[in-house]
């Protein structure tokens, strides 16, 4: 699907009150190159979608690394905690695959430049409990205003934990702060939803099927995760669903045409 055609896609949509769904590439393009590697991030950004999706985990040398899981050992040939390693070792780990070997694991520095003359959107998420605890949400936005991108619409903060969100806003209050909800959290009120003062709600694809009515609560934008399945982005998108994260963003691109 060309830019031109998911413009005219866009336009439709407003033109006829139907929403416009926001397409971000889950770990980069994860569904066909290895997770938040550099060639996945590039794939994705030349595609004409709303964004990129990355975590963020601090390295025992106070480096922010993008990494998901709290080690090495599932996405690489190296194990071991990322906060128990120096960069100069977890830069080594090849997150590679069978088909595109030799990926290594990126710095958010080095993200950011491949990033920033897209045009697209980043979605960070700090990830937590981690080490770190609050020095990540500092080292982030250290970064940030390192690269000059500290006010910059395009980017996005998201994390599980309040503490989080609410760090966020201190730190740098122009900045969107999504919380993202566990499924568990549809019983709770109102009040402890919007503990930390977010300014948009994130909830899993299950979550959304089994409380519809939660999507665009609060009047908040909805941030939905992790959405493979065409028929599943086709029904995100009639449910008012604002952003949709997948690691098949190219299936979404074609899903959601009007």
């Amino acid at each position: 699907m060309s830019v031109e055609l998911q413009l005219d896609a866009q336009v439709k949509a407003d033109r006829e009150g139907r929403p416009t769904l926001k397409i971000v590439a889950h770990r980069g393009y994860s569904g066909k190159y290895p997770e938040l590697s550099p060639l996945a991030f590039e794939k994705a950004l030349e595609l004409p979608i709303h964004g990129i999706e990355c975590d963020v985990r601090m390295t025992r040398d106070g480096k922010v690394v993008v990494n998901h899981d709290a080690t090495l050992d599932r996405t690489s040939n190296r194990n071991g905690k990322v906060s128990a390693l120096d960069w100069a070792e977890i830069k080594l780990a090849d997150i590679g695959s069978d088909k595109h070997p030799k990926q290594y694991p990126m710095l958010l520095d080095e993200l950011l430049e491949m990033w920033e003359p897209s045009g697209q959107h980043i979605y960070i998420e700090t990830k937590h409990p981690g080490a770190g605890g609050d020095i990540l949400e500092e080292q982030v936005v250290l970064r940030l205003r390192y690269a000059g991108l500290a006010d910059d619409p395009r980017i996005h903060i998201i994390s599980f934990a309040h503490r989080a969100i609410r760090r966020m806003k201190s730190l740098a209050p122009d900045l969107d702060r999504i919380y993202l909800r566990r499924d568990w959290q549809r019983h709770l009120k109102k009040a402890e939803l919007l503990l930390s003062e977010p300014t948009g709600l994130g909830m899993s694809l299950l979550r959304g099927k089994l409380q519809p009515d939660a999507i665009g609560a609060h009047g908040l934008p909805t941030y939905m995760w992790t959405i493979d399945k065409t028929e599943d982005m086709k029904w995100a998108w009639a449910n008012g669903v604002d952003i949709l994260a997948t690691n098949q963003p190219e299936v979404a691109l074609h899903a959601i045409q009007m």
